[in-house]
């Protein structure tokens, strides 16, 4: 793809967004559909940042908490927020069909294998809370586990677990990619290598300065996720920035490829350890994972991600890595996509939590209705103010220093 220019000089457009992932390229897409004059503004490249740097897995619920939990916490305001994260993985496949993006999409569905009777049960309460939302959910036994990845019990310890066929696999920079076309052909101006260095409210209207021009807007949404950087004051003390690596082998033979996940569903097992693989279009295995120590992990934790492949899916031959990378993913202290309002007309939308790319788009879709007149409180998404994290900086360590009792509470419950 052609580079989009930097921004050159002074600009004014009703929209201003300022991240180019798959927030803000479908912010900036769903916005300009609307009518609405928009401009996106990205520091690096397109999908330069974690949605870039993601597994390529479409998952469509949240990754902690379920209907029932969520009820329980919001009330009311529960059901938009759920009918949002169901309908996701839809609208991710429905957008590639639409805009004719080419991203190696399967909508094949995401499996959770159940690595514990504990785990089970619930995937079994999942089912049954999604089912009522009439989503495309199945309770599969040991059997069905084994059959669809190809992994025999004996070898991963499942008991069990559940699919979403509305879930699947993509190429995320593929997509990203083509949001970002389509989002230009709906009449947004997108622009790389163009760093917000200050944003300041003007009257009614806000200024955003980069190296080398000005944007007057009338609403600016930050689509930044875990990249937040300074550019607003306390804004990346409200979240968890967590650090996760992804690996991918050399291609695997035709023989072991249909052996394993024949019908290419993304997958993520229940541990809280999380074990996740697919393959890509080429047949390479890709993995991930986080580090207990985060320094040095470059080089420790990709050698470790590949022998736990080895060891789980039964391949003493696998081949080695070709390529590792990480990005930052923001992860909330209640698990749950959010909008934070930090001015009039000035909003930030955080939606990692380990669901990037379908909660992501969904939330795009929102911050596009904000910003064509939606009042921010009516949004799917819950409205909440910026508040830092007590104790910031040591509370953003505690996912990695967790890591160990994590494992070890694991490998007890796969053992009962």
């Amino acid at each position: 793809m052609q580079p989009f220019p930097a921004l050159k000089g002074a600009v004014e457009t009703d929209l201003l967004v300022i991240g180019g992932g798959f927030a803000g390229l479908s912010t900036a897409l769903h916005a300009a559909e609307a009518g609405q004059s928009v401009v996106l503004l990205e520091a690096h490249r397109i999908a330069w940042g974690a949605s870039g740097r993601n597994a390529g897995f479409v998952v469509p619920n949240f990754a902690k908490v379920d209907p029932d939990g969520i009820r329980g916490m919001l009330g009311p305001r529960a059901e938009p927020l759920i009918n949002m994260a169901a309908g996701s993985g839809d609208l991710v496949f429905d957008l590639i069909r639409r805009h004719q993006i080419t991203c190696d999409a399967q909508q094949s569905g995401w499996l959770q294998p159940s690595h514990s009777d504990a785990a089970f049960a619930k995937a079994k309460d999942r089912v049954r809370q999604w089912s009522a939302l009439q989503r495309p959910v199945q309770v599969l036994d040991a059997a069905g586990i084994a059959a669809m990845t190809g992994v025999a019990p004996d070898r991963s310890g499942w008991r069990g677990g559940w699919i979403d066929r509305s879930g699947g696999v993509i190429n995320p920079v593929g997509y990203a990619r083509g949001l970002a076309r389509a989002a230009t052909a709906a009449g947004a101006v997108l622009h790389e290598a163009s760093p917000v260095t200050a944003l300041q409210q003007v009257g009614a209207e806000w200024l955003a300065s980069t190296p080398q021009g000005q944007i007057k807007a009338r609403q600016v949404v930050l689509a930044t996720n875990a990249y937040a950087g300074g550019l607003w004051p306390g804004l990346a003390r409200s979240f968890f920035p967590l650090r996760v690596f992804q690996v991918a082998t050399q291609p695997l033979p035709d023989a072991v490829r249909n052996r394993l996940l024949p019908g290419n569903q993304s997958l993520s097992d229940s541990r809280r350890n999380l074990f996740t693989f697919r393959f890509d279009a080429a047949n390479r295995l890709i993995s991930g994972g986080m580090p207990i120590v985060p320094w040095g992990a470059d080089r420790r934790l990709p050698r470790a991600i590949h022998r736990r492949l080895a060891q789980m899916l039964d391949l003493p031959d696998l081949p080695p890595l070709q390529f590792q990378w990480s990005g930052m993913a923001s992860v909330m202290p209640d698990f749950l996509p959010r909008v934070v309002k930090l001015a009039p007309g000035l909003l930030a939308g955080f939606a990692c939590n380990g669901r990037g790319i379908a909660l992501s788009t969904a939330m795009g879709r929102e911050l596009a209705d904000w910003a064509s007149g939606t009042p921010a409180d009516a949004l799917a998404i819950p409205l909440k103010p910026a508040a830092p994290i007590p104790a910031h900086a040591l509370a953003r360590l505690a996912p990695n220093a967790l890591l160990p009792f994590s494992i070890l509470r694991d490998r007890i419950e796969n053992k009962r």
